[in-house]
């Protein structure tokens, strides 16, 4: 699977925003699905999960209420939707797939394969 993610720009604090990740190749319902990002100088970190088959969710506590994870089947598309932007939360946003395990899991070594990012960018 190839997976192009897209929907970053330029954002004020408190701005809402929606990413996306398109898949070409093969369906992500054989997936477990998540976003990372890597801000400048920082490690990725993961974002926000998502079990393709269930639907069920996992967010990093510093998303968690803010940001929501979700999935169109018929598309084969994974939606990131971000509300109440803070500045913390500038940074290179990259969808990937991991394993089809039951529950989502947060660690990077488990996603193989990667979006190119896109770029998210809050100013105060």
């Amino acid at each position: 699977v190839q997976l192009q993610a897209s929907g970053g720009g330029s954002m004020q604090a408190g701005d809402s925003l929606k990413l996306s990740c398109t898949a070409s190749g093969r369906s992500f319902s054989t997936y477990g699905m998540a976003w990372f990002r890597q801000a400048p100088g920082k490690y990725r970190e993961f974002v926000a999960g998502i079990i393709w088959s269930y639907g069920s969710t996992y967010y990093h506590d510093d998303v968690k209420g803010r940001f929501t994870i979700s999935r169109d089947a018929a598309k084969n598309t994974l939606y990131l939707q971000m509300n109440s932007l803070k500045p913390d939360d500038t940074a290179v946003y990259y969808c990937a797939a991991g394993p089809p395990t039951p529950i989502v899991i947060p660690t990077i070594t488990e996603y193989k394969k990667w979006g190119q990012g896109t770029q998210v960018t809050v100013s105060s």
